[in-house]
């Protein structure tokens, strides 16, 4: 399906610089670009490939004022990159898609499902689990006694949801991702020996969260583990018992967050990072990969970095002059030996 110039602009609103007839029928990363396809620009860094695209059109901030001359058809929007995430998104939700239940799978007599379902084979849904419309689960799923899911959520295949979670509308939970498991709680007797304290709670997703890939939301002990609304968890992540993810906040892989933190809204965490058990995170901090956090931060709209947590410009600083030490160490030794000599004249 071809889409010129002028249709896209009108679909997000930006405005054509160049041809407006030029059409696309796919997409391409600006430095790989190729004739017929459409890229963007949002990062700077990749401003020199907008000289050299091929693409026939590209999708640039109001802002760029380019230096030199560009072949390809520009579209001017507000923020390139959430006008190609649109632009995907619409091309995504035109697919066709998967619909009617296949056989085998197993559903419960007492289970609901809403209209416009799809359920693959080999999927499980127990005993009184309600389904709303538009519902998406694929092979190999397991939906456990008692779970909710809401309309339009899609859940990939091989994932698990424990019995009595609660999974809001319009969530994506990925392929090998599990919610519910039980929270690592045990009790050690003075034989050293440990024993089990069961999980009773249950994990609540609101409506609009992503869970990544073998990504893991354990149970609360008692009450609930909650993701609220908006939040997006990349692949491989920890989320333990009792925990809470503020709205809107988003994780990168390998982030582990421990039993009854909780965690602000729009809080932006990068790769490898953890928060350590029962502690409080202010809204809108930030961490930058390989942070970890050992101690409140009350402070909203902070960055950190680093192991234990501090402020980012703090660390930069520290750093620096911890890739002095060798350099000092060695001036150390050297005025040692000045002052031995001067003590023997």
């Amino acid at each position: 399906m071809e889409f010129s110039a002028k249709q896209i602009a009108e679909l997000i609103e930006g405005v054509v610089v160049g041809d407006p007839d030029a059409t696309v029928n796919n997409v391409s990363k600006i430095e790989d670009g190729k004739p017929g396809t459409i890229s963007f620009l949002s990062n700077p860094k990749y401003t020199k490939y907008i000289y050299e695209t091929k693409a026939s059109i590209v999708l640039v901030n109001k802002s760029f004022e380019p230096e030199h001359k560009v072949e390809a058809t520009m579209i001017q929007v507000e923020d390139a990159y959430v006008a190609v995430a649109k632009l995907m998104q619409m091309y995504a939700e035109s697919m066709p898609k998967k619909s009617g239940i296949e056989q085998p799978s197993y559903i419960s007599e007492s289970a609901s499902i809403g209209e416009f379902p799809y359920v693959g084979a080999f999927a499980y849904l127990g005993d009184n689990v309600t389904i709303g419309d538009n519902v998406s689960i694929y092979p190999n799923a397991y939906i456990g006694d008692n779970v909710t899911i809401g309309d339009n959520t899609v859940v990939y295949a091989g994932v698990k949801i424990y019995q009595g979670c609660k999974i809001g509308s319009n969530c994506i939970l990925h392929a090998g991702s599990v919610v519910g498991s039980d929270g690592f709680g045990f009790a050690p007797g003075e034989d050293g020996v440990f024993t089990k304290i069961p999980q009773l709670g249950n994990v609540v997703l609101e409506d609009d969260v992503e869970i990544g890939a073998n990504t893991t939301v354990d149970r609360a002990t008692m009450g609930s583990t909650i993701v609220h609304k908006g939040v997006k968890l990349d692949n491989l992540i920890q989320i333990a018992h009792n925990a809470e993810i503020g709205d809107n906040t988003v994780m990168a892989a390998l982030t582990a967050i421990a039993g009854s933190a909780k965690v602000g809204k729009n809080c932006m965490f990068g790769g490898h990072t953890g928060v350590a058990g029962h502690l409080t995170v202010a809204d809108e901090v930030k961490l930058s990969a390989y942070t970890a956090v050992s101690k409140n931060v009350t402070k909203k709209d902070v960055w950190l970095r680093g192991i234990p947590a501090q402020d980012a410009k703090v660390y930069a600083r520290t750093f620096a002059n911890f890739k002095q030490l060798p350099n000092l160490a060695a001036q150390v030794k050297e005025l040692k030996e000045e002052i031995k000599k001067l003590k023997g004249e």
